[in-house]
């Protein structure tokens, strides 16, 4: 038990992302074991969640069991090492991605919704073993989730919102404090942010993080929703950067499914929801391998396979 602890805390000191595609090593994945009793409308952090909260539909903890350890399987099958958090009894802990992101060897820990702490403390298993000079977290006033930043080289890709009504939104969770200060810790790289569309009513409407309109994937492609992105500059910024050849671009519904959401484990291989047809057949035109998995249910919350995700070590 000794001898795997210490290999564990030798793989962990090793933190290494620099984009959202080179070959996945380590991975924390979220937990639906305990989810907690259906939330009430006050209680949802975003419009997708009220919208099935409303219609009666909202996910059952069963299901989205089921679903997670499919993704489980999936990541074992190309020998992710793959870290859960503790189970917090009655308590929503899906979302890994939200509460924290590591670019390059840094792990930096998200200033979240007051009400999400408990998330953070639930992987305290997995950062104990992380080198505490690498650890690091943003001054209180930037507010930032993971879903939001994008490693892509010499770039951090950044989902925020500049609007004065931004306390107004609960969809607002990165804002452009959060953006100049990842540029003073990395000052080598060149932050990039993007003003994104939000909603607290029309699910169809809001790109609650980066990764709701906007993913890279394969070698050079992307994927992205137009609507998603409030400056037309900073959308047109994204298609030159790909190539419009090789950008797929996703419908206002398929925005809301969440098609941007998938999960890559490498160049050539991803993780996506069994539904997205067109989707995965573009994909796979692309000799990309499509591991489908279902996560319906999980995308009623507004977040899908990356949102589950927290990647610690890519080759």
């Amino acid at each position: 038990m000794k001898l795997f602890l210490y290999l564990v805390k030798i793989l962990l000191v090793n933190l290494n992302i620099n984009n959202e595609t080179s070959r996945l090593k380590a991975v924390v994945l979220g937990t639906a074991e305990s989810n907690g009793p259906v939330p009430s409308l006050e209680e949802a952090y975003d419009p997708k969640s009220a919208e099935f909260i409303r219609m009666g539909s909202y996910p059952k903890e069963e299901d989205m069991r089921e679903e997670m350890e499919a993704v489980a399987g999936i990541l074992e099958k190309y020998k992710v090492q793959v870290f859960r958090p503790k189970v917090i009894k009655d308590y929503n802990q899906i979302f890994t991605r939200d509460i924290a992101f590591v670019i390059e060897d840094k792990f930096v820990k998200s200033n979240i919704l007051p009400d999400r702490e408990q998330e953070i403390e639930a992987i305290s298993h997995v950062i104990e073993q992380i080198d505490p000079s690498k650890i690091l977290q943003l001054p209180e006033e930037a507010h930032i989730e993971g879903g939001d930043v994008m490693p892509l080289g010499d770039y951090i890709l950044v989902g925020t919102y500049r609007g004065e009504d931004y306390k107004d939104y609960i969809t607002a969770r990165t804002n452009v404090q959060a953006v100049e200060a990842l540029q003073e810790l990395f000052p080598h790289k060149k932050v990039v942010s993007f003003n994104l569309r939000k909603s607290n009513t029309e699910p169809r409407d809001n790109a609650l993080h980066l990764d709701c309109c906007f993913q890279p994937v394969g070698k050079g492609k992307a994927i992205i929703h137009r609507n998603g992105f409030l400056e037309e500059d900073e959308y047109n910024w994204l298609v030159n950067l790909f190539g419009k050849e090789n950008v797929f671009e996703i419908s206002r519904d398929e925005m809301y499914y969440m098609n941007s959401n998938i999960f890559s484990i490498d160049e050539d291989v991803v993780i996506s929801e069994k539904n997205f047809t067109r989707l995965n057949s573009w994909l796979r035109e692309q000799g990309i391998t499509v591991e489908e998995v279902p996560y319906a249910e999980i995308s009623k919350q507004e977040g899908l396979l990356r949102c589950s995700t927290l990647p610690l070590i890519r080759e």
